[in-house]
């Protein structure tokens, strides 16, 4: 196994790349694939588990004034919800249209959009 220091999915059944039928995102300079709300990267003979980071283009501020076009005010997001976790600093989001949401009180927060792969 390669030498790695990021955390390593460990026992995974397949490699990811563009036709293995996940969510690509483009993550830094590569393309990462969410699977089952973990953002995984092929590298070499192992997957990794990558986060997108909290920046000045995927902020995790409150934003109480977002109103979602991708779902109802009254949506509530979570495992079941309909759309995928993608990890983003040291929580989840949901990924609706291309942008990260975050539940928080009785509403949701935009932390910013994604480029789809």
């Amino acid at each position: 196994m390669t030498n790695c220091n990021l955390p390593q999915h460990e026992n995974h059944t397949h490699p990811h790349g563009p036709r293995c039928g996940h969510t690509g995102i483009v993550h830094d300079d590569h393309v990462d694939y969410l699977h089952d709300g973990h953002l995984h990267h092929q590298h070499g003979d192992h997957t990794d588990e990558h986060v997108i980071g909290v920046t000045s283009d995927n902020p995790e501020n409150c934003t109480p004034e977002h109103l979602c076009a991708g779902h109802s005010q009254t949506h509530t997001h979570g495992p079941g919800c309909g759309h995928e976790a993608v990890p983003h600093g040291d929580h989840i989001d949901y990924l609706v249209d291309g942008h990260l949401h975050h539940p928080h009180d009785e509403h949701c927060d935009d932390h910013g959009p994604v480029t789809l792969a």
